[in-house]
């Protein structure tokens, strides 16, 4: 019996569609009889300076989306490929000792940075073996994506792979898999669209501004006396649980509160809609239990590729302000919720559950391709 393939995942604490790809590959892999480590270089090698730039990245991008647009745009003119950096030589070191101890025979990036390590890496050792780069956005594609060095791309969805293929990337080596989302979506069936909708279950994940959750936690609940919410505060349990207290005293036993919880595959395919902010994860989790999604906070530049997804697919859209969350909902209730039912044919229609699953397959088959291509 032959050897079992050893896949190093890599991942960034800078934004949580990097983290849950790299978790949810893991599974997927081990489950196929691969051996997985999955591991941040940048937060293993400079602990104290990721962790600060992790927190200013999400507070630039809950209280400060504009100024991120233009940080994110920067990046979209760099060519990593040509710059070096001291933040990147640690990680790179890093890198290095971690292929060394633990000799992956491929090597999966969630993050774009490290495509780019692992070219140098390769050059300077003479030693190389195939790179997989996940991309976790959607349709608008940074350029630090395109450009990094990667034997093969696998994306969420086939408008995302049309995106690509205008680049420098060959067709052959951009492949639509789905984001990958947890196993378990594949395992549990989503809401049937004939359900009759009494009440009308909205699961509600706020960002870490307190007002949001007081105003837009009431313009749901105002749409219809229907509607019941499962609010979910996630890490912010501490910083938002006296606003939540507050709405569920204003709504009496309209309003459940949960902090952070392992089942959101169950919470997303046992609730009618999820409002929540544009990032990937939650973005493709919405789309994989077949629950349509308002966004009620959209990142400019980065986010906007998930929307333009839901929208494309016609299972959601954009609710920025508490009155467009009132209105949209009502909407989506209206004629015995016949626009929720559209959005519920139409996930089912994209059937985009199974994304880990159908890429741990696509890795260890292309691995295998590859090695043979070497062999002759």
């Amino acid at each position: 019996m032959s050897n079992p393939a050893r896949l190093l995942i890599v991942t960034a604490a800078f934004g949580e569609g990097h983290n849950s790809a790299a978790r949810n590959l893991a599974l997927a892999l081990t489950a196929a009889g691969a051996q997985t480590q999955v591991c941040d270089p940048c937060l293993l090698a400079t602990p104290w300076v990721t962790r600060i730039l992790s927190r200013l990245y999400r507070f630039a991008t809950d209280y400060l989306p504009h100024v991120w647009e233009k940080i994110y745009d920067s990046i979209d003119r760099i060519d990593l490929n040509h710059t070096g950096s001291f933040m990147s030589l640690k990680p790179q070191r890093l890198l290095v000792k971690l292929i060394a101890d633990f000799q992956p025979t491929t090597i999966v990036s969630t993050y774009p940075l490290y495509p780019y390590l692992l070219d140098k890496i390769f050059r300077n050792t003479g030693q190389r073996v195939p790179v997989f780069t996940v991309v976790t956005d959607s349709m608008e594609i940074n350029s630090a994506w395109l450009r990094a060095p990667s034997d093969y791309w696998l994306v969420t969805d086939p408008a995302t792979r049309q995106a690509m293929i205008g680049s420098r990337i060959p067709a052959e080596r951009i492949i639509d898999t789905g984001f990958p989302v947890n196993p378990e979506f594949a395992r549990i069936a989503p809401l049937d669209p004939a359900d009759a909708c009494e009440p009308f279950r909205v699961l509600f994940f706020p960002t870490a501004r307190r007002h949001a959750v007081l105003s837009c936690g009431s313009a749901i609940l105002d749409a219809s006396p229907a509607v019941r919410m499962t609010l979910v505060l996630g890490k912010n349990v501490g910083l938002l649980h006296a606003a939540a207290r507050k709405l569920q005293q204003a709504y009496p036993r309209r309003v459940r509160i949960m902090g952070w919880t392992r089942r959101i595959p169950y919470l997303l395919t046992h609730h009618h809609l999820v409002v929540g902010k544009a990032g990937g994860a939650t973005v493709h989790e919405a789309i994989a239990a077949h629950c349509p999604m308002l966004i009620h906070h959209l990142v400019p530049g980065q986010e906007e590729g998930n929307l333009r997804l839901l929208e494309t697919i016609g299972c959601g859209g954009l609710a920025e302000v508490p009155r467009d969350l009132t209105a949209k909902i009502s909407a989506i209730l209206a004629a015995r919720a016949a626009s929720w039912r559209s959005m519920k044919y139409a996930l089912a229609s994209h059937n985009r559950n199974a994304g880990a699953i159908v890429a741990a397959r696509c890795i260890l088959q292309k691995t295998e391709d590859l090695k043979t291509e070497d062999t002759r």
